[in-house]
């Protein structure tokens, strides 16, 4: 990104969202949100409050295009990669058992500004969309909760 150009700011509905959990963890996961629409600014993006706060990327806006999410925990927050199995991982540092998915646990700001996160960003865009795909760089929230749940606080 030529770094001329600000990510759009979050949906004050997420933002509020983010208000159950410790302040580091909605910090993280907005730095973390940040990185992502950097890497690709036209990228659609689905907010999902259900047990815990998803924000998921992709270009068309269909579940099965998507090519990241953010996932937040008590204690940190989780970059997940849908086709996470077929990335590759020179550092290592994916995690996950399951048949596709994988993930990268942060929990720090300085987690989250190592110049490996970016790259998996980056092979995930490719992989999930043609060279010159574009997404239509909105936002949709969604939330499974009717009524504020209590807040998420981690374990000391």
């Amino acid at each position: 990104m030529s770094g001329l150009t600000k990510p759009r700011p979050p949906d004050p509905r997420l933002l509020g969202f983010l208000e159950t959990y410790d302040r580091h963890i909605s910090d993280l996961a907005l730095a973390l949100r940040e990185i992502v629409l950097e890497e690709a600014p036209d990228a659609s993006e689905s907010v999902y409050q259900v047990y815990t706060v998803a924000i998921w990327f992709g270009f068309s806006g269909k579940m099965k295009d998507m090519f990241c999410y953010i996932a937040t925990n008590a204690g940190h927050v989780n970059l997940g990669f849908p086709r996470g199995t077929s990335l590759p991982d020179p550092n290592r540092v994916l995690e996950g058992d399951g048949k596709t998915m994988r993930h990268i646990k942060l929990r720090t700001l300085r987690d989250v500004e190592r110049p490996f996160v970016r790259r998996y960003i980056q092979a995930a865009t490719e992989q999930a969309a043609p060279a010159g795909a574009r997404g239509t760089g909105k936002s949709a929230v969604k939330s499974g909760i009717k009524k504020p749940s209590k807040p998420r606080r981690a374990v000391k």
